[in-house]
């Protein structure tokens, strides 16, 4: 293989992310917003802390795009019941809206993407990358348990 696989994946985000931030801005919000959002869709209810342990944020970053966030009405806190110094974080009818308008932004631009390639190529691409990404998760996991061995922990 002439290219590096790894070089190539990560250039495709680079790119993805670079032109996902310049459709988005239009309607008013960055990408790392997004992320926030886009997990709180697929997760409410995460604590903060949760949150910037997934989204790999030190735990003041991300209280601070949730400060804005919160101020654009976007997300709100709960108490959480089971500790009192803790926050649930939940998305606002207008933060569903605002997910709903990204929405098609993020589909589009993955299509354009995926010009040239048919719906079996297109699908193929999909189940390789599902494949690697598996890869990916179990070698991670790994590393963390063997560093944890070490640590004694």
């Amino acid at each position: 293989m002439s290219d590096n696989i790894g070089f190539l994946i990560g250039d495709i985000s680079r790119l993805i992310r670079r032109t996902f931030d310049k459709r988005a801005k239009s309607i008013g919000i960055t990408r790392p917003q997004w992320r926030v959002l886009t997990w709180l869709q697929r997760h409410e209810g995460l604590n903060q802390s949760a949150l910037a342990e997934r989204l790999e944020l030190d735990a003041m970053t991300l209280c601070r795009m949730v400060d804005r966030l919160q101020a654009a009405e976007l997300v709100e806190r709960r108490a959480d019941a089971e500790d009192r110094r803790a926050w649930r974080l939940f998305l606002t009818p207008k933060g569903s809206e605002m997910m709903q308008k990204l929405a098609p932004v993020g589909e589009e631009l993955l299509q354009e993407a995926m010009t040239g390639l048919n719906g079996s190529e297109q699908e193929q691409v999909l189940q390789l990358l599902e494949r690697i990404h598996a890869n990916m998760q179990s070698i991670d996991s790994d590393d963390i348990q063997e560093k944890r061995t070490v640590n004694g922990r």
